[in-house]
This record gives structure tokens, C-alpha cells and sequence, in this order.
């Protein structure tokens, strides 16, 4: 069971990562970039000679780990799951260097017995060399097994939920993704069992591995990327949205967008095959 005192009191890893090009082309593999062998703007993420980087990499980059599996944290690791997701960019990711991450846990909010608690995360992320910010990094951990455990400033680091528009979308995207997504997303940092051990996912409640909540987070912001920012990923600048279903590697997922003004849009993404909304109460910032 958390401590909320003791867990508000626990560091967590500052973590320096030295990036290489395979770096940005292996993250961009595990969102399914390159399932088209033809589609060039796709390629231009995994061709080291004109190499682009995806904006999302920056949720791996000083990435430290899944910490809530150590016993100290007193987290119910194993029914852990990403809640709500939210990035802002401040400058265009390098595709080599070092980058420091450096996290803090911001806040606990108790759901009550039997509904579990919200853990909230921030993460900066710096480039060492310039000691620029480069992006900041907010996340909800659904810590499914830990309600009743009390709390400590979960009302004020919350974020708002963002509507979607209650009407037609004004446009939509396809988005496949690989068998294999979860099992090559992993390899950028996040190694939580749950994506790749069939037995760990059943004892959490799943029937199979499933998609790494930031693959799919990822998954939806190169579709962002081709449709609102011209294909030129150092146009995105915000993203965010909650985690609503799980994604199974191998699914399909469809993107609708909703313009809300310059620069600014509204998203929800769904698998269509089963009818299940993944992620809900999008937004992206953008360059328009």
C-alpha cells in the first residue's frame, strides 16, 4: 500500500541518455513508421542521411524507468496502467547528443477503496550541452490496486479535461500498427512486463501483452504530424489526451481531428474493429 509522506519523499532517477541516430529510428519503428516501404515521409524518420525525429521520442528521452515496480514506492505495480498523457515542446528534439530527464512526483490523489489512486509525473527534459529545456513531460499513472491509501495535492495538478467537440470530425486518418509494436517500443526504455509477458499481462486482467500507452500516445502524434503540421514534425508543439482502452499490438487505429481555431485542434482515436475509443479528450498545439 502507498505512504503517500514516504512516496512524496522518494527521488526519482535523473537520468542522462546519450542519443544516436538508431536511437530515433528504433522509437520511430516501434510506433509503426515504415509499415509503408513506399511512403517517403515515413522513411525520412529511419534514413540516418536526412534523418527526422519523431516529437514524441522526447517520452523516452531520460526516461527513468518503470521505478513504481521497487517495493519502496509501495505501488501495486503489477495493476499500474497510463491514465492521462500531456506534452509540450519548447525546442526541436535532437536526433543525437545527451539529454538529462529529471522527475518529480507532483501529486496523489486517493479514488477511495476498491477505485484506485492517481499518481501524477513531470518530467524535464534538458539538453546538456546547451542546458536548454527542450520538453516537459506530464503524466497520470492509474495505480488500479492502491485506492484508500489517503492523498496529497491531487486536486491541484490535475489537469483539466479537454472536450471534443460534439459533432462531426473534421477529418480522419488511419493509423496501422505492428504485431510486433509493443515488443519493438519497448526497446526505446520501457520495459514494464505487462507489454511483453503474456502471464504477467493475464495476472493484471489482460487476455494478451498490451500496447505501451505512450506507443499509442506516439501512434496518434505521427498522425498529427501528417495532418496538421504538413509532415514537418518540429511543427507540433502540445499534445495531450487520456488513455481510455487498451491497444493490442497488431490493431488499427482510426484518428478523427477537429479544428478549434489557428493552431489548435481537437482529437479522439478509436479501433474501429471492436468499436473502442483508446485515447479521448485530445489536444494538440501546433505551428499553423
Amino acid at each position: 500500500m502507498i505512504d503517500p509522506k514516504s512516496l512524496l519523499a522518494e527521488a526519482l532517477p535523473v537520468v542522462e541518455q546519450t542519443l544516436h541516430w538508431r536511437d530515433c529510428a528504433l522509437y520511430a519503428l516501434g510506433l509503426g513508421v515504415g509499415l509503408d516501404p513506399l511512403d517517403d515521409g515515413d522513411l525520412r524518420y529511419l534514413d540516418e542521411t536526412r534523418l527526422l525525429v519523431q516529437p514524441t521520442m522526447a517520452n523516452v528521452m531520460g526516461y527513468p524507468g518503470f521505478w513504481m515496480r521497487e517495493p519502496r514506492f509501495g505501488i501495486d505495480a503489477a495493476k499500474t496502467v497510463h491514465g492521462e498523457h500531456a506534452l509540450r515542446l519548447h525546442r526541436p528534439l535532437p536526433g543525437s547528443g545527451t539529454v538529462r530527464g529529471t522527475s518529480r512526483i507532483t501529486g496523489l490523489l486517493d479514488k477511495g477503496v476498491g477505485k484506485g489512486a492517481l499518481v501524477y509525473v513531470e518530467r524535464e527534459i534538458v539538453d546538456v550541452a546547451s542546458s536548454e529545456l527542450l520538453a516537459t513531460v506530464r503524466q497520470t499513472v492509474f495505480c488500479r490496486g492502491d485506492g484508500g491509501c489517503g492523498g496529497f495535492g491531487g486536486d491541484d495538478v490535475a489537469p483539466p479535461v479537454h472536450a471534443v467537440p460534439d459533432r462531426a470530425p473534421d477529418g480522419a486518418i488511419t493509423l496501422p500498427t505492428s504485431p510486433q509494436a509493443a515488443l519493438i517500443y519497448r526497446l526505446s526504455g520501457d520495459l514494464n512486463p505487462l507489454h511483453s509477458d503474456p502471464a504477467t499481462a493475464r495476472a493484471a486482467g489482460f487476455e494478451r501483452p498490451i500496447l505501451h500507452g505512450l506507443a499509442t500516445f506516439g501512434v496518434v502524434g505521427h498522425g498529427l504530424v501528417k495532418q496538421l503540421c504538413g509532415g514537418d514534425p518540429t511543427a507540433l508543439q502540445a499534445m495531450g489526451g487520456r488513455f481510455s482502452a487498451p491497444v493490442s499490438p497488431g490493431e488499427t487505429l482510426r484518428l478523427e481531428l477537429w479544428h478549434d481555431g489557428p493552431g489548435r485542434a481537437s482529437f479522439r482515436a478509436s479501433v474501429p474493429a471492436r468499436g473502442a475509443v483508446v485515447m479521448d479528450n485530445g489536444f494538440a498545439e501546433f505551428q499553423a
